[in-house]
Protein backbone atom coordinates (compact mmCIF):
# COMPACT_ATOMS: atom_id res chain seq x y z
CA UNK A 1 0.00 0.00 0.00
CA UNK A 2 1.50 3.73 -1.01
CA UNK A 3 1.22 6.62 1.14
CA UNK A 4 -2.33 7.67 0.15
CA UNK A 5 -3.74 4.60 1.67
CA UNK A 6 -7.53 2.56 1.46
CA UNK A 7 -9.27 5.91 0.41
CA UNK A 8 -11.57 3.88 -1.43
CA UNK A 9 -12.51 2.01 1.51
CA UNK A 10 -16.25 1.60 1.25
CA UNK A 11 -16.70 2.19 -2.35
CA UNK A 12 -18.55 -0.26 -4.75
CA UNK A 13 -16.43 -0.05 -8.39
CA UNK A 14 -18.29 -1.67 -11.56
CA UNK A 15 -15.96 -2.44 -14.49
CA UNK A 16 -17.59 -3.07 -17.80
CA UNK A 17 -14.38 -3.83 -19.73
CA UNK A 18 -13.52 -7.31 -20.42
CA UNK A 19 -10.05 -6.17 -21.41
CA UNK A 20 -7.81 -5.21 -19.20
CA UNK A 21 -10.37 -5.74 -16.47
CA UNK A 22 -7.61 -7.35 -13.81
CA UNK A 23 -5.56 -4.80 -13.65
CA UNK A 24 -8.09 -2.17 -13.48
CA UNK A 25 -9.77 -4.50 -10.87
CA UNK A 26 -6.14 -4.48 -8.76
CA UNK A 27 -5.31 -1.11 -9.21
CA UNK A 28 -8.63 -0.06 -7.40
CA UNK A 29 -8.19 -2.56 -5.29
CA UNK A 30 -5.44 -1.75 -3.76
CA UNK A 31 -7.11 1.64 -2.96
CA UNK A 32 -9.63 -0.39 -1.05
CA UNK A 33 -11.98 -0.56 -3.17
CA UNK A 34 -14.82 -3.36 -4.05
CA UNK A 35 -14.68 -3.93 -7.85
CA UNK A 36 -17.20 -6.16 -9.61
CA UNK A 37 -16.50 -6.76 -13.57
CA UNK A 38 -19.23 -6.92 -15.17
CA UNK A 39 -17.76 -7.01 -19.07
CA UNK A 40 -20.35 -5.13 -21.66
CA UNK A 41 -18.66 -7.20 -24.22
CA UNK A 42 -16.44 -9.66 -25.31
CA UNK A 43 -13.61 -10.21 -27.30
CA UNK A 44 -13.65 -12.98 -30.33
CA UNK A 45 -9.57 -12.91 -31.05
CA UNK A 46 -7.97 -14.62 -34.39
CA UNK A 47 -11.47 -14.67 -36.44
CA UNK A 48 -9.72 -15.88 -38.90
CA UNK A 49 -5.89 -16.64 -38.39
CA UNK A 50 -5.64 -18.14 -41.74
CA UNK A 51 -6.49 -14.76 -43.69
CA UNK A 52 -4.37 -12.35 -40.91
CA UNK A 53 -1.14 -14.53 -41.71
CA UNK A 54 -0.90 -14.65 -45.65
CA UNK A 55 -1.73 -10.88 -45.08
CA UNK A 56 1.38 -10.81 -42.93
CA UNK A 57 3.24 -13.03 -45.25
CA UNK A 58 2.40 -10.51 -48.13
CA UNK A 59 3.10 -7.46 -46.46
CA UNK A 60 6.45 -8.80 -45.22
CA UNK A 61 7.13 -10.25 -48.70
CA UNK A 62 6.71 -7.04 -50.86
CA UNK A 63 5.68 -4.16 -48.14
CA UNK A 64 3.07 -1.37 -48.14
CA UNK A 65 3.36 1.83 -47.73
CA UNK A 66 1.37 2.76 -44.82
CA UNK A 67 -0.05 0.64 -41.93
CA UNK A 68 -2.68 2.05 -39.72
CA UNK A 69 -3.12 1.07 -36.35
CA UNK A 70 -6.52 2.17 -34.22
CA UNK A 71 -5.77 -0.01 -31.07
CA UNK A 72 -3.15 -1.09 -28.47
CA UNK A 73 -4.72 -4.32 -28.13
CA UNK A 74 -5.11 -5.19 -32.00
CA UNK A 75 -1.65 -4.52 -32.42
CA UNK A 76 -0.35 -6.42 -29.71
CA UNK A 77 -2.62 -9.29 -31.08
CA UNK A 78 -0.95 -8.99 -34.37
CA UNK A 79 2.20 -9.47 -32.89
CA UNK A 80 1.39 -12.59 -31.19
CA UNK A 81 0.00 -13.90 -34.14
CA UNK A 82 2.67 -13.64 -36.15
CA UNK A 83 5.37 -14.35 -33.58
CA UNK A 84 3.64 -17.52 -32.66
CA UNK A 85 3.84 -18.09 -36.52
CA UNK A 86 7.47 -17.72 -36.53
CA UNK A 87 7.14 -14.32 -38.44
CA UNK A 88 7.15 -11.61 -35.59
CA UNK A 89 10.95 -10.56 -36.29
CA UNK A 90 10.18 -10.50 -39.95
CA UNK A 91 7.37 -8.27 -39.00
CA UNK A 92 8.52 -5.73 -37.24
CA UNK A 93 11.72 -5.16 -39.70
CA UNK A 94 8.66 -4.86 -42.57
CA UNK A 95 7.15 -1.96 -40.31
CA UNK A 96 10.28 -0.69 -39.77
CA UNK A 97 10.19 0.62 -43.48
CA UNK A 98 6.22 1.57 -43.46
CA UNK A 99 5.01 4.82 -42.55
CA UNK A 100 3.04 4.53 -39.38
CA UNK A 101 -0.25 6.10 -38.49
CA UNK A 102 -1.74 5.61 -34.98
CA UNK A 103 -4.83 6.14 -33.70
CA UNK A 104 -4.21 7.62 -30.23
CA UNK A 105 -2.09 7.26 -27.09
CA UNK A 106 -2.75 3.69 -27.01
CA UNK A 107 -1.80 2.68 -30.30
CA UNK A 108 0.82 5.18 -30.03
CA UNK A 109 2.19 2.98 -26.93
CA UNK A 110 1.95 -0.30 -28.53
CA UNK A 111 4.29 0.53 -31.30
CA UNK A 112 6.51 2.30 -29.40
CA UNK A 113 6.58 -0.86 -26.85
CA UNK A 114 7.64 -2.93 -30.13
CA UNK A 115 10.29 -0.77 -30.94
CA UNK A 116 8.45 1.87 -33.61
CA UNK A 117 7.72 4.68 -33.44
CA UNK A 118 4.92 6.16 -35.15
CA UNK A 119 4.94 9.05 -38.36
CA UNK A 120 1.97 10.84 -36.83
CA UNK A 121 -0.80 10.14 -34.08
CA UNK A 122 -4.31 10.83 -34.23
CA UNK A 123 -4.86 12.73 -30.58
CA UNK A 124 -8.53 12.75 -31.16
CA UNK A 125 -8.16 8.92 -31.14
CA UNK A 126 -10.64 8.80 -34.14
CA UNK A 127 -10.81 7.43 -37.85
CA UNK A 128 -12.19 10.51 -38.73
CA UNK A 129 -9.03 12.26 -38.28
CA UNK A 130 -7.09 9.91 -39.51
CA UNK A 131 -9.01 9.78 -43.01
CA UNK A 132 -8.49 13.90 -43.31
CA UNK A 133 -5.30 13.73 -42.19
CA UNK A 134 -4.22 11.04 -44.94
CA UNK A 135 -6.39 12.69 -48.09
CA UNK A 136 -5.11 15.86 -47.60
CA UNK A 137 -1.51 14.10 -47.64
CA UNK A 138 -2.15 12.33 -50.28
CA UNK A 139 -2.66 8.52 -50.88
CA UNK A 140 -3.30 7.74 -54.55
CA UNK A 141 -1.94 4.63 -55.53
CA UNK A 142 -0.65 4.08 -52.16
CA UNK A 143 -1.33 0.39 -50.38
CA UNK A 144 -2.48 1.38 -46.86
CA UNK A 145 -2.61 -1.60 -44.07
CA UNK A 146 -5.62 -0.84 -41.87
CA UNK A 147 -5.69 -2.81 -38.49
CA UNK A 148 -9.33 -2.67 -37.53
CA UNK A 149 -10.40 -2.35 -34.19
CA UNK A 150 -13.17 -4.40 -32.22
CA UNK A 151 -16.12 -2.74 -34.23
CA UNK A 152 -14.52 -2.58 -37.38
CA UNK A 153 -12.93 0.62 -39.55
CA UNK A 154 -15.78 3.59 -39.14
CA UNK A 155 -15.16 3.24 -43.17
CA UNK A 156 -12.07 4.45 -42.79
CA UNK A 157 -10.90 2.33 -45.68
CA UNK A 158 -13.61 3.97 -47.84
CA UNK A 159 -12.38 7.18 -46.89
CA UNK A 160 -9.06 5.99 -48.34
CA UNK A 161 -10.35 4.16 -51.17
CA UNK A 162 -12.53 7.04 -52.22
CA UNK A 163 -9.32 9.20 -52.36
CA UNK A 164 -7.48 7.17 -54.67
CA UNK A 165 -5.43 5.00 -52.44
CA UNK A 166 -5.64 0.94 -51.96
CA UNK A 167 -6.59 -0.04 -48.37
CA UNK A 168 -7.27 -3.31 -47.23
CA UNK A 169 -8.57 -4.62 -43.41
CA UNK A 170 -6.09 -6.41 -41.26
CA UNK A 171 -8.94 -7.94 -38.70
CA UNK A 172 -6.78 -9.22 -35.01
CA UNK A 173 -10.16 -9.35 -33.23
CA UNK A 174 -13.68 -8.43 -32.67
CA UNK A 175 -16.23 -7.23 -30.50
CA UNK A 176 -18.91 -9.94 -29.55
CA UNK A 177 -21.51 -11.30 -27.36
CA UNK A 178 -20.70 -9.81 -23.39
CA UNK A 179 -19.11 -13.35 -22.10
CA UNK A 180 -21.72 -13.43 -19.09
CA UNK A 181 -25.06 -11.35 -19.94
CA UNK A 182 -26.86 -12.31 -16.68
CA UNK A 183 -24.05 -10.47 -14.92
CA UNK A 184 -24.38 -7.02 -17.10
CA UNK A 185 -28.45 -7.19 -16.62
CA UNK A 186 -27.32 -7.61 -13.24
CA UNK A 187 -25.03 -5.03 -13.28
CA UNK A 188 -27.91 -2.91 -14.76
CA UNK A 189 -30.43 -3.46 -12.22
CA UNK A 190 -27.55 -2.77 -8.83
CA UNK A 191 -26.20 0.42 -10.56
CA UNK A 192 -29.49 2.04 -11.06
CA UNK A 193 -30.38 0.67 -7.63
CA UNK A 194 -27.43 2.90 -5.95
CA UNK A 195 -25.52 -0.37 -5.26
CA UNK A 196 -22.19 1.21 -7.26
CA UNK A 197 -20.29 4.72 -6.03
CA UNK A 198 -18.94 4.16 -9.93
CA UNK A 199 -19.58 2.46 -12.96
CA UNK A 200 -15.82 1.86 -15.46
CA UNK A 201 -15.56 2.11 -19.38
CA UNK A 202 -12.79 1.80 -21.07
CA UNK A 203 -14.01 1.65 -24.42
CA UNK A 204 -16.92 3.38 -26.61
CA UNK A 205 -18.44 0.33 -27.95
CA UNK A 206 -18.64 -1.20 -23.98
CA UNK A 207 -19.94 1.74 -22.86
CA UNK A 208 -22.79 2.07 -25.77
CA UNK A 209 -23.44 -1.78 -25.37
CA UNK A 210 -23.99 -1.35 -21.34
CA UNK A 211 -26.58 1.87 -22.01
CA UNK A 212 -28.03 -0.66 -24.60
CA UNK A 213 -28.70 -2.96 -21.31
CA UNK A 214 -29.28 0.31 -19.16
CA UNK A 215 -32.26 1.20 -21.82
CA UNK A 216 -34.00 -2.45 -22.40
CA UNK A 217 -34.07 -2.63 -18.38
CA UNK A 218 -35.49 0.98 -18.47
CA UNK A 219 -33.74 2.80 -15.81
CA UNK A 220 -32.34 5.57 -17.65
CA UNK A 221 -33.85 8.06 -15.49
CA UNK A 222 -32.70 6.25 -12.27
CA UNK A 223 -29.54 6.68 -13.31
CA UNK A 224 -29.39 10.38 -14.25
CA UNK A 225 -31.20 10.85 -10.95
CA UNK A 226 -27.92 9.17 -9.09
CA UNK A 227 -25.41 10.91 -11.11
CA UNK A 228 -27.38 14.56 -10.41
CA UNK A 229 -27.60 13.56 -6.78
CA UNK A 230 -23.85 12.72 -6.93
CA UNK A 231 -24.19 9.01 -5.79
CA UNK A 232 -23.12 7.35 -8.89
CA UNK A 233 -20.32 8.56 -11.27
CA UNK A 234 -19.82 6.93 -14.55
CA UNK A 235 -16.03 7.32 -15.61
CA UNK A 236 -14.59 7.11 -19.28
CA UNK A 237 -11.32 6.63 -20.19
CA UNK A 238 -10.39 9.28 -22.42
CA UNK A 239 -12.87 11.36 -24.62
CA UNK A 240 -13.61 9.22 -27.22
CA UNK A 241 -15.13 6.17 -24.77
CA UNK A 242 -17.01 9.26 -23.14
CA UNK A 243 -19.10 9.71 -26.67
CA UNK A 244 -21.94 7.58 -26.30
CA UNK A 245 -22.17 8.51 -22.68
CA UNK A 246 -22.50 12.03 -23.19
CA UNK A 247 -25.02 11.22 -26.11
CA UNK A 248 -27.27 9.40 -23.73
CA UNK A 249 -27.18 13.18 -21.03
CA UNK A 250 -24.35 11.99 -18.64
CA UNK A 251 -21.29 13.97 -17.40
CA UNK A 252 -18.78 11.56 -17.34
CA UNK A 253 -15.55 11.79 -15.54
CA UNK A 254 -12.17 11.85 -17.68
CA UNK A 255 -8.69 11.35 -17.16
CA UNK A 256 -6.64 14.19 -18.12
CA UNK A 257 -4.61 11.74 -20.15
CA UNK A 258 -6.91 9.08 -22.23
CA UNK A 259 -4.81 6.34 -20.09
CA UNK A 260 -5.62 3.24 -18.13
CA UNK A 261 -3.07 4.60 -14.94
CA UNK A 262 -4.85 8.21 -15.60
CA UNK A 263 -7.85 7.01 -15.31
CA UNK A 264 -7.11 5.39 -11.94
CA UNK A 265 -5.86 8.47 -10.50
CA UNK A 266 -8.82 10.35 -11.24
CA UNK A 267 -11.35 7.89 -9.38
CA UNK A 268 -8.78 7.91 -6.74
CA UNK A 269 -9.14 11.67 -6.66
CA UNK A 270 -12.37 12.14 -7.03
CA UNK A 271 -13.91 8.86 -4.59
CA UNK A 272 -10.76 9.65 -2.17
CA UNK A 273 -9.63 12.54 -0.06
CA UNK A 274 -11.22 14.80 -2.46
CA UNK A 275 -14.68 13.38 -2.39
CA UNK A 276 -17.77 14.75 -1.08
CA UNK A 277 -17.28 14.42 2.74
CA UNK A 278 -18.97 15.87 6.64
CA UNK A 279 -16.01 17.08 9.47
CA UNK A 280 -17.63 15.61 12.76
CA UNK A 281 -15.53 15.95 15.13
CA UNK A 282 -14.19 12.33 15.04
CA UNK A 283 -13.28 12.55 11.89
CA UNK A 284 -14.22 12.73 7.93
CA UNK A 285 -17.58 10.99 7.37
CA UNK A 286 -18.50 9.58 4.12
CA UNK A 287 -21.50 8.09 2.75
CA UNK A 288 -21.29 5.88 0.03
CA UNK A 289 -23.53 3.67 -1.89
CA UNK A 290 -23.43 0.89 0.30
CA UNK A 291 -21.42 1.64 3.17
CA UNK A 292 -20.26 4.73 5.47
CA UNK A 293 -16.63 5.41 6.37
CA UNK A 294 -14.87 7.81 9.11
CA UNK A 295 -11.63 8.75 8.17
CA UNK A 296 -11.07 5.78 5.59
CA UNK A 297 -12.32 2.98 8.01
CA UNK A 298 -15.58 1.28 7.22
CA UNK A 299 -18.08 1.65 9.36
CA UNK A 300 -20.72 -1.38 10.59
CA UNK A 301 -23.57 0.34 10.24
CA UNK A 302 -26.60 -1.37 8.34
CA UNK A 303 -28.99 -0.71 5.83
CA UNK A 304 -31.34 0.72 7.71
CA UNK A 305 -28.38 2.90 9.91
CA UNK A 306 -26.89 4.00 6.64
CA UNK A 307 -30.40 5.45 5.02
CA UNK A 308 -30.35 7.51 8.43
CA UNK A 309 -26.65 9.06 7.69
CA UNK A 310 -27.22 9.70 4.35
CA UNK A 311 -30.37 11.62 5.52
CA UNK A 312 -28.41 13.51 8.06
CA UNK A 313 -25.40 14.20 5.82
CA UNK A 314 -27.09 15.41 2.92
CA UNK A 315 -27.12 18.78 4.81
CA UNK A 316 -25.12 18.58 7.74
CA UNK A 317 -25.91 20.01 11.00
CA UNK A 318 -29.44 20.42 10.30
CA UNK A 319 -32.36 18.87 12.01
CA UNK A 320 -34.32 15.68 10.86
CA UNK A 321 -36.99 14.49 12.26
CA UNK A 322 -38.18 11.44 13.28
CA UNK A 323 -40.80 11.63 10.60
CA UNK A 324 -38.11 12.25 8.29
CA UNK A 325 -35.80 9.72 9.27
CA UNK A 326 -38.73 7.32 9.44
CA UNK A 327 -39.59 7.54 5.35
CA UNK A 328 -35.74 7.09 4.36
CA UNK A 329 -35.89 3.48 6.31
CA UNK A 330 -36.00 0.20 4.45
CA UNK A 331 -39.87 -1.09 4.81
CA UNK A 332 -42.95 0.33 4.83
CA UNK A 333 -43.27 0.83 8.83
CA UNK A 334 -45.17 3.47 10.38
CA UNK A 335 -43.97 4.01 13.90
CA UNK A 336 -41.58 6.63 14.79
CA UNK A 337 -40.34 4.79 17.38
CA UNK A 338 -38.48 2.67 14.48
CA UNK A 339 -36.52 5.80 13.33
CA UNK A 340 -35.62 6.15 17.34
CA UNK A 341 -34.25 2.04 17.67
CA UNK A 342 -32.84 2.84 14.46
CA UNK A 343 -30.62 5.67 15.55
CA UNK A 344 -29.49 3.84 18.94
CA UNK A 345 -28.37 0.94 16.78
CA UNK A 346 -26.48 3.71 13.91
CA UNK A 347 -24.75 5.04 17.89
CA UNK A 348 -23.63 1.98 18.70
CA UNK A 349 -22.25 1.28 14.98
CA UNK A 350 -20.31 4.09 14.93
CA UNK A 351 -19.10 4.57 18.33
CA UNK A 352 -18.62 7.99 18.52
CA UNK A 353 -20.91 10.82 19.37
CA UNK A 354 -21.55 12.36 15.76
CA UNK A 355 -25.48 11.81 15.63
CA UNK A 356 -27.02 14.27 18.47
CA UNK A 357 -30.47 14.49 19.60
CA UNK A 358 -32.05 17.86 19.42
CA UNK A 359 -34.78 17.64 21.65
CA UNK A 360 -38.39 17.59 20.88
CA UNK A 361 -36.95 18.46 17.13
CA UNK A 362 -35.26 15.32 16.21
CA UNK A 363 -31.18 14.40 15.17
CA UNK A 364 -28.27 16.11 13.20
CA UNK A 365 -25.19 15.10 12.61
CA UNK A 366 -22.28 16.79 15.04
CA UNK A 367 -20.40 18.69 12.60
CA UNK A 368 -16.57 20.37 13.09
CA UNK A 369 -16.04 23.83 13.19
CA UNK A 370 -14.20 24.75 10.54
CA UNK A 371 -10.45 26.46 11.98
Amino acid sequence: MTALGPVLAGTQILVTAQRRAADLSLALGRRGADVTIAASLGVESHIDEDTLLAQTRQMIATGTDIVVVTTGIGFRGWLDTAEAAGMGHELIEALQSVRLIARGPKARGALQAAGLVPDWVAESETSAEIADFLATEGVKGLSIAVQHHGAGDDGLEQRLRAAGGRPFGVVVYRWGAPPDPSAVERSVRDAAAGSYDSVVFTSAPGAAAWLAAVNQAGVDDDLRRLEKDRRLVLAAVGPVTADPLRAAGFDPLLPDRARLGALVRSLVMYLGDASENVPTPAGQLRVRATAATLNHEVLPVSPSGLAILRALASEPGSVRSREELLSVLPGDSGDPHSAEVAVARLREAIGQPIVQTVVKRGYRLAVAETP
